[in-house]
């Protein structure tokens, strides 16, 4: 064998061990129905570097609204445990629901020992281009950065520090009950929030369905609310939603007939 043929197998041997291929982490599958489960590269990734800042509700208002859509905090399900992510994190709204474990590092004083925290990002933080990325632009591009709640911070740091290194690590979603439908709009205009999704919790897809239609593929508005142009009053509606990892999960007829703008409904869930 020839020097050249010899390094140009070794070669190929190198790229093959190092290709994501020939990791041991499954591959998501995808799947028409709630019964499927999701694979252990959906569930856990690995550990990142990022960092952490608090802000300190002095109105019970902070806690409702977001670039999410999800409303009141509180009564959506999410409580405390939810995060604002920085631009480089957000993905333009795709991520919202996600899930994330964040734990404190690298600073003896200020972080609690032994502590970690899960959130669901619920939020954005706006990048302030003022300052530079890094001399206070805490949320600017190429940051990754995470702004909790007070009461979320204090688990795993002192308040006092400010501004703390963590790692996070997406995780799957853990929610109680149904994939929840909250329907808003006028006449045709129907607008769709989709709330407490469990696994992967962001949605890649949405699809609404009347007893008088096929399946009628629906636009991101913002966040987690989807919208369509569609008559489907005096129908009962069902949903089919998609979620980042290329799971599917159905739900007919959650809406009844007689259903109205303003209400909320439940359906399946993916696993958690």
């Amino acid at each position: 064998m020839s020097p050249s043929s010899l390094i140009l197998q070794t070669l190929a041997l190198f790229l093959t061990l190092a290709s994501p291929s020939a990791s041991h982490t499954p591959t998501a599958a995808s799947s028409s129905s709630s019964s499927s489960s999701p694979s252990q590269s959906s569930s856990l990734s690995e550990w990142r570097s990022a960092r952490a800042t608090y802000y300190a509700a002095a109105d019970p208002r902070d806690a409702v609204g977001g670039a999410c859509g999800y409303g009141d905090l509180a009564k959506a399900g999410y409580g405390m445990a939810t995060a604002g992510l920085s631009e480089s994190l957000f993905e333009g709204g795709q991520i919202c629901g996600a899930c994330f474990e964040l734990r404190c590092v690298n600073d003896l004083r200020w972080c609690i020992p032994g502590t970690s925290l899960i959130v669901t990002a619920t939020n954005f933080c706006a990048p302030n281009y003022g300052f530079a990325a890094d001399g206070g632009g805490h949320c600017n591009p190429p940051n990754n950065h995470f702004v909790l709640p007070i009461e979320a911070f204090e688990k795993i740091a002192i308040w006092k520090a400010g501004n703390m290194p963590v790692q996070y690590r997406r995780i799957k979603c853990r929610k109680e009950g149904g994939i929840r439908f909250t329907i808003d709009g006028s006449g045709i205009f129907i607008s769709v929030l989709v709330s407490n999704v469990a696994g992967a919790g962001d949605i890649a897809a949405i699809k609404i369905k009347g007893s008088k239609t096929g399946w009628l593929p629906m636009g991101r508005n913002w966040g987690q609310n989807w919208h369509i142009n569609a008559d489907l009053r005096n129908q009962p509606l069902s949903f089919e939603v998609s979620s980042s990892n290329g799971l599917t999960v159905t739900s007919y007829n959650v809406a009844p007939k007689n259903w109205n703008f303003g209400q909320t409904f439940e359906g399946k869930q993916f696993e958690s």
